[in-house]
């Protein structure tokens, strides 16, 4: 089977396909608030599934790290507000110390795809 591996480099792939299934890199944003982060975040998941024949209709997981489980409630609002209806992934949420202090959320999303 082919594994296919997209924006490639050194360290790691942004998009990895194989076998019908699209894994993004974890994705994270320097915006100010927590809300503002996940929606950046969120809008670069899209762009990636955009790119790997797939769309957040077909997530299956996504697995959510919050520097700040404080910030859950926030982040939720913003999630609850994307996600389509009916088409929930799988999910898990936690807390863990970034890559960096700035960083609020990281967002690691596996998906269906062509």
């Amino acid at each position: 089977m082919t594994i296919t591996r997209i924006e490639t480099g050194q360290r790691m792939s942004k998009i990895v396909k194989h076998n019908g299934t699209v894994y993004l890199c974890g994705q994270t944003s320097d915006k100010e608030s927590v809300a503002d982060q996940t929606r950046h975040c969120l809008e670069k998941v899209e762009t990636l599934l955009e790119q790997a024949g797939s769309d957040k209709t077909r997530i299956l997981q996504c697995l959510i790290w919050l520097s700040d489980m404080a910030d859950f409630a926030e982040m939720n609002a913003v999630w609850d507000a994307w996600v389509p209806e009916g088409h929930a992934p799988a999910r898990a949420c936690g807390e863990a110390k970034l890559a960096r202090d700035a960083l609020k959320v990281e967002l690691i999303v596996t998906a269906a795809c062509d």
